[in-house]
């Protein structure tokens, strides 16, 4: 479930408002929002890193580990690439890539055809040189190899595979830009939930993402106060987080 871009800003002005610190308008806070986003999902997998090196927790409902593998599990996605020349081209959401998929079909002595998908293993370039000259070695349909470079991926069986229908891309994909969205009426920018896009983050990201954004507004409106009261409160959840 994703998080309401509306009920965030609106959580936001209203906290605003209460302590009388000014206004954020919703360009700003769409940059902010897109900000405090950003930030949070690329922390999953610092995060993940850390507490992967320490002894789960065996309820699994407060493990970490098992927490940061939910929230980041819904920007999984899989996809067929385009190959537009030499290379595979990765989705342009990619953020990370996961496995690389090929789809190796086979024909038994009885003439029945089956798909298996197999996945590639990653090589250098370099690697490539040496492992495809010893029969030993090199790639076969049931055991391929890919290399990857910025132009894109190069997958290798039997012979280099070409056809984009065989290849599954896995990987997990960048968050949508976040926007709140409005049209003017009798001169108030209310809420337009058609033309708007909400945070694709774990519906538990909501008061972190007001506290977030709330600490870049401090920096705004050049209070010192409101930035170091949300920057304190956001070390005071990591903390418990890590505790």
């Amino acid at each position: 479930m994703a998080v309401s871009v509306d009920a965030v800003y609106q959580r936001v002005l209203a906290i605003l408002n209460k302590e009388q610190r000014g206004y954020v308008t919703p360009q700003e806070f769409n940059l902010f929002a897109n900000q405090a986003q950003s930030d949070l999902f690329e922390q999953y997998f610092y995060d993940i890193n850390q507490f992967g090196r320490v002894p789960g927790n065996s309820t699994e409902y407060s493990d970490m580990v098992t927490l940061l593998n939910e929230k980041i599990n819904i920007f999984e996605n899989a996809v067929v690439p385009t190959r537009p020349s030499l290379h595979f081209v990765p989705p342009t959401d990619l953020y990370r890539l996961g496995s690389v998929v090929y789809k190796n079909t086979t024909t038994d002595s009885f003439g029945v055809a089956s798909t298996e998908k197999v996945e590639a293993e990653r090589i250098n370039a370099n690697e490539f040189l040496y492992i495809n000259a010893s029969p030993l070695t090199k790639p076969k349909n049931i055991r391929p190899v890919f290399v990857s470079n910025s132009s894109g991926i190069r997958i290798y069986g039997d012979s280099e595979i070409t056809d984009a229908a065989k290849v599954e891309l896995q990987y997990i994909k960048k968050p949508a830009k976040v926007e709140w969205n409005y049209q003017m009426v009798f001169g108030e920018a209310l809420y337009n939930s058609a033309s708007s896009v909400n945070f694709e983050l774990h519906a538990a990201e909501e008061v972190e993402l007001v506290v977030k954004i709330l600490e870049l507004c401090g920096l705004l409106i050049k209070d010192i106060n409101l930035y170091q009261v949300m920057n304190q409160e956001e070390q005071e959840t990591i903390q418990q987080e890590k505790a």
